[in-house]
């Protein structure tokens, strides 16, 4: 299961950038042709961020859908599943849009030391 890596991943890099601050929420952005099975980054992310500063925290997952463009009709379509065939029948076909997998958003508390009176 390699969304356990991409998760760990996912942790370590928020971590590395803000160290012990407690994160409330996390939104990613996985596209529906990236090979990631969103519901398993769910499950995994509640294991990983455990004993971390990710602990509690909120996850929400945008999931852009595909476009491709026909290398041969030139026609731009929307391609959700990963068999990616134009509707003229061909599988010469571009991905512009859904391999997407990315951090888009972290909410962190606020640091009551930034607070003024």
């Amino acid at each position: 299961m390699h969304e356990l890596s991409l998760t760990q991943g996912i942790v370590e890099t928020i971590t590395d950038r803000l160290g012990e601050r407690r994160v409330v929420m996390v939104r990613l952005e996985i596209g529906k042709l990236a090979g990631v099975v969103v519901d398993s980054v769910r499950f995994c992310f509640d294991l990983v961020v455990a004993g971390t500063p990710l602990e509690g925290a909120r996850l929400e997952v945008l999931e852009p859908g595909g476009r491709a463009r026909c290398r041969d009709c030139s026609v731009e379509f929307r391609c959700d599943d990963p068999i990616l065939l134009c509707p003229c029948g061909s599988s010469d076909v571009e991905i512009l849009a859904g391999m997407e997998l990315l951090i888009k958003a972290v909410e962190v508390e606020p640091d009551v030391r930034d607070v003024r009176v």
